[in-house]
């Protein structure tokens, strides 16, 4: 169902049929494209600019729903979509149309002129073309890969840059080296432009602060400067001359309290007088970000989980930055009522699945390791392996729905049912059903 429903999606199949993955580790492209538009990045609202390894897309979140609850017209670029490819672009609070999205392709693709561009660089252009077209307060856009050289890094002043956690993901562009991938990701930092910056890894910190001192741009560090956490079921935010007392985050888990207390410091750096308290509060606890520990109560495996008496959770986090921070958040779901955890994992072959699995052996959840339809995915059987080596016990099923089945034929308490493994394996769970559809 999945593949179809992509398959039939016109617009990837349209950009894809013409723009294949032609990775170019410049923004040269889109800077071409974007001088033959007539600078569409130049006619943006104030932009935050967020990167990271984990959380980028949890704190861009956050951030729209903060600044639409100080009623703020929002865009926002995201990447990648899990179902449509809609999901990529919002203007002014809304997934664009496929209507807007047929005339501008039609229209970049003619300023293109037949000259080499990726996928992601042209959709990135799409979207900052839209945003041009359609007046709005603010522009949130979210880096698709490491940052200097991604195709939306060609801000020449964004309002706010963000840098939310930074780990070891994507080695084969960025890595290997801790401080080669921080250096990546703080390559949007801009001559004197604020940038908020999440608790880092020493080695991390090291190079963002190096990278920030070099342009003289005024660092927030979470920790330091500002801090967040976790307070009787509340977040409070420490900043610099004030504590908000905010309402716990609607995403869950211990690390959305980073995430949120990171897009609140990084709002309010904005310096626009609609975001107060209030809207911080009311954004923060009305966010919605799919895959993101989403409980699942619809479509055929939510009702499966409803009928038998279960949770079942959703999350793409695929690294061992992303293991830890699940293992903590299912960690808390089992100590709530004492009920066991089970995993329905599958993944794209080269991630670290031996380091996202190690967080969980302490949990010793039940593992259930597939596959899904791609050149790049993981065999179900190295995935058990590595499941294995990380002190667990897995058992190979078919597809997400049979893992599912069979976590609820184990006999016992119904389980907490945790699928994840990335967001291309939570985009074919979703996409089972329009009532999973991302909106």
């Amino acid at each position: 169902m999945y593949d179809e429903l992509r398959s039939s999606d016109a617009v990837i199949a349209r950009l894809r049929a013409g723009h294949p993955s032609l990775i170019d580790l410049t923004t040269g492209r889109v800077e071409r494209l974007l001088a033959a538009l007539g600078h569409p990045e130049k006619r943006l609202p104030p932009v935050i600019h967020v990167a990271g390894t984990n959380g980028k897309g949890s704190t861009v979140a956050y951030l729209r729903a903060i600044a639409e609850a100080a009623g703020m017209r929002v865009h926002a670029l995201t990447s990648p979509h899990l179902v449509r490819f809609a999901e990529r672009i919002r203007v002014a609070g809304e997934l664009i149309t496929d209507e807007a999205l047929d005339r501008l392709i039609d229209k970049v693709e003619a300023a293109n002129a037949g000259q080499p561009i990726s996928f992601f660089e042209i959709s990135t252009v799409l979207a900052l073309q839209a945003f041009a077209e359609t007046p709005a307060d603010l522009c949130i856009i979210e880096v698709g890969l490491g940052g200097r050289f991604d195709a939306t890094n060609i801000f020449e002043a964004p309002a706010v840059t963000v840098i939310t956690p930074v780990d070891y993901d994507h080695l084969e562009m960025l890595g290997p080296e801790l401080a080669k991938i921080a250096w990546e990701k703080a390559g949007i930092i801009r001559q004197g432009r604020p940038v908020l910056v999440a608790r880092q890894l020493d080695e991390a910190l090291e190079v963002i602060e190096a990278e920030a001192a070099e342009f003289a741009a005024p660092v927030t560090l979470m920790g330091r400067e500002i801090d967040a956490w976790e307070e009787r079921g509340r977040l409070l935010v420490q900043l610099p001359d004030r504590l908000l007392d905010l309402p716990a985050p609607s995403l869950y888990g211990p690390h959305q309290f980073a995430n949120a207390g990171l897009a609140a410091a990084a709002a309010l750096a904005l310096g626009d007088r609609r975001i107060d308290e209030d809207a911080i509060g009311r954004g923060v606890a009305s966010a919605v970000w799919p895959a993101r520990f989403q409980r699942l109560t619809d479509g055929p495996i939510g009702a499966l989980g409803e009928a038998a008496g279960a949770d079942i959770w959703l999350d793409g986090g695929h690294n061992p930055h992303a293991g830890r921070a699940l293992a903590e958040a299912a960690q808390r779901l089992m100590a709530r009522d004492g009920r066991p955890l089970a995993l329905v994992c599958a993944m794209f072959a080269r991630k670290d699945a031996l380091g996202f699995f190690q967080p969980f052996a302490a949990l010793q959840p039940q593992v259930f390791c597939t596959t899904f339809e791609s050149s790049n995915a993981a065999a179900a059987e190295d995935l058990a392996a590595a499941a294995r080596k990380a002190g667990l016990a897995p058992t190979l099923v078919a597809d997400a729905e049979a893992g599912v089945r069979a976590a609820l034929a184990a006999g016992g308490p119904p389980p907490h049912i945790l699928i994840c493994g990335g967001l291309h394996f939570a985009g074919e769970v979703l996409a089972m059903s329009p009532e999973t559809w991302p909106t």
